[in-house]
């Protein structure tokens, strides 16, 4: 409840949120996504793991030079270490999106594979651009529901909503209107994910200045390696 009311009073914020945030988008570096968006297959010994990395920038990989250090380039190498097992992935991130956007352009032209695991990196996006829980959670629920439909053998992992109030980039109060609101998109996918055969993983990258890239806002390779391995030991468990 008290989330619930401190998500409606961000509103008497939306001044503060336009002025503040047309500031950083003047100043801030834009970086682009590492090419080419490809990580070569790992071989192992067993029944190999097919990843399906899909979302917006971090999935991209945005925040490092070479995609082997990205999200999408760690967690395989990780996850062969750990398992034993052969890996390949597919990476397919793209920049400012959010949850609708991804499943109405991308989803839909994603080529059917047996992907053991699906990995979603959304919701960033969705709180930055002041979208409302009520659209969040049609937006998200319906993306998870178009997941389960193209890919129904797959494991769908949502990545969550880091907290935004720990983002460096974000100057002061413009962090506290966006951690609120990201913090209440947070508990609305929780909720999806527990509804409609989605898991999340326990715990997330530590937001300290050398897990960020230059921008102060995506990952550097050191916070995507914690990320990776947050998602490695969900992998395995699960």
């Amino acid at each position: 409840m008290k989330l619930k009311l401190a998500t409606a009073l961000t509103w008497f914020g939306l001044p503060i949120y336009v002025w503040q945030g047309l500031g950083i988008r003047r100043k801030t570096i834009r970086p682009t996504p590492p090419f080419p968006q490809q990580v070569a297959p790992i071989a192992g010994k067993g029944t190999p793991f097919r990843l399906l990395l899909v979302g917006d920038s971090s999935a991209a990989g945005v925040g490092v030079d070479d995609i082997d250090a990205s999200l999408g380039g760690q967690v395989p190498r990780l996850l062969a270490k750990q398992s034993g097992r052969p890996v390949e992935i597919d990476i397919i991130g793209s920049n400012s999106a959010t949850a609708g956007q991804i499943r109405d352009n991308v989803i839909p032209h994603i080529k059917k594979r047996n992907f053991t695991h699906i990995i979603v990196n959304i919701g960033t996006n969705d709180a930055k651009n002041f979208h409302t829980v009520r659209r969040f959670y049609k937006d998200f629920g319906t993306l998870l529901y178009a997941l389960n439909a193209r890919f129904p053998r797959s494991n769908i992992i949502w990545s969550g909503i880091m907290d935004m109030k720990a983002i460096p980039a974000l100057p002061f109060p413009l962090s506290n209107i966006l951690g609120i609101r990201s913090r209440a998109l947070m508990a609305s996918g929780e909720n999806l994910c527990r509804e409609r055969l989605a898991t999340i993983p326990d715990g997330e990258w530590i937001p300290r200045d050398k897990n960020f890239s230059e921008d102060g806002f995506h990952a550097s390779a050191q916070g995507y390696h914690e990320w990776a391995q947050i998602l490695v030991t969900h992998i395995l468990r699960v």
